[in-house]
């Protein structure tokens, strides 16, 4: 009974400490991808170069788009004439981070982490896309010569200049801004897609809080590397939101990891799973696909241990800056019951379609 009880204890602290940032988080980045035409990122992320890396990794984010809602968007970028790196980089950015994850990193975690996070999965997107498009660049594709031969025998280009007239201009369209559009993607489309993995990420963070054991909880503290192992184990294959992830950090945290080793999975988990490393080959190939993944793998480690080191100097306990206080403010309150309402709703709809429909 009291496991039952340290469980929802666990599960209440958790909700109250992430509910109100995800919920302002979704409502920003339904704004943001209403302002934000598409048609602006797919321009700019054309060239080769490094330029165009980075903007794609500043563009990636803070969509509010996770590692398998990212893939269609990559594809996309990719058909509209995006370099492998730029692609690379955007497919790595973009579900680390987001609006909504960025406020709920800072609600649990704190500016520090918060910053840390940003800063890294930017370092790491570049790092890949850069290396792509080094080691695996694009193949240019020959433009065909259009010619005749005079009376001379001679050979005239006298077509390129009519068809490089007659070239379309890319333009961008803007659409006016829409309030009831905007809080449509918050609340159903983006809110839609993750709540079954932040379901589980609460579920799975109160669980681990709640039945870690005390002697596994002192091997992982003293044996740091075991704990680095299993968190890219875990996160390299899984699918894991960026938001849906903090709370099972949170809880690995708690429960003894270091802080490097929450991060690796913080950082590793949302940027890859088996479906993103499937498509990645297929729309890239083989030797992007070892770009994305050893770049995602080698910088959270090293990232990780760079985090470790951080608190170690400044000598800042870890689980000093997770945020379990017990807040019984309205506020809160009503922002849980809100997330979870929206959770269990989408949750069950299908279910209950299948009853009344059936």
């Amino acid at each position: 009974m009291e496991i039952i009880t340290n469980f929802f204890h666990s599960l209440f602290v958790l909700s109250n400490a992430m509910a109100p940032y995800i919920l302002f988080g979704l409502i920003f980045a339904g704004i943001l991808h209403e302002i934000v035409p598409q048609s602006l990122v797919t321009k700019h992320l054309g060239k080769g170069n490094i330029l165009s890396v980075i903007k794609s990794t500043l563009f990636g984010i803070p969509l509010p788009v996770c590692s398998c809602g990212v893939i269609p968007l990559a594809a996309s970028i990719k058909q509209s004439g995006a370099s492998k790196g730029s692609t690379l980089s955007f497919l790595i950015s973009t579900p680390i981070t987001g609006a909504d994850s960025i406020f709920a990193t800072y609600g649990m975690f704190g500016w520090i982490f918060t910053i840390y996070r940003i800063i890294t999965s930017m370092i790491i997107a570049i790092i890949a896309g850069v290396l792509a498009n080094i080691f695996d660049k694009d193949e240019e594709k020959k433009k065909p010569k259009f010619s005749f031969a005079n009376n001379t025998g001679a050979k005239v280009n006298s077509f390129a200049p009519t068809f490089a007239k007659s070239k379309p201009k890319n333009t961008i369209s803007i659409k006016k801004f829409s309030l009831k559009r905007a809080l449509k993607y918050s609340f159903v489309t983006l809110l839609g897609d993750i709540a079954k993995p932040l379901f589980w990420g609460l579920i799975l963070g109160a669980i681990i809080s709640t039945a870690i054991p005390q002697n596994l909880s002192n091997i992982l503290t003293e044996h740091a590397w075991i704990a680095y192992l299993i968190a890219v184990l875990i996160a390299a294959p899984m699918y894991v939101c960026a938001t849906a992830s903090l709370p099972i950090a949170a809880a690995l945290m708690l429960s003894g990891v270091s802080a490097g080793a929450a991060f690796v999975f913080l950082s590793a988990g949302p940027a890859t799973n088996i479906v993103t490393m499937g498509v990645v080959k297929k729309t890239l190939g083989t030797r992007s696909l070892y770009i994305y993944l050893g770049s995602i793998v080698v910088g959270s480690l090293i990232f990780g241990l760079g985090l470790d080191y951080i608190f170690d100097i400044s000598n800042i306990n870890p689980k000093s800056i997770i945020n379990t206080e017990e807040s019984s403010n309205f506020i809160v309150i009503l922002s849980s019951i809100v997330l979870w309402g929206f959770i269990l709703y989408f949750l069950t709809k299908k279910y209950f379609h299948k009853f009344f429909n059936a």
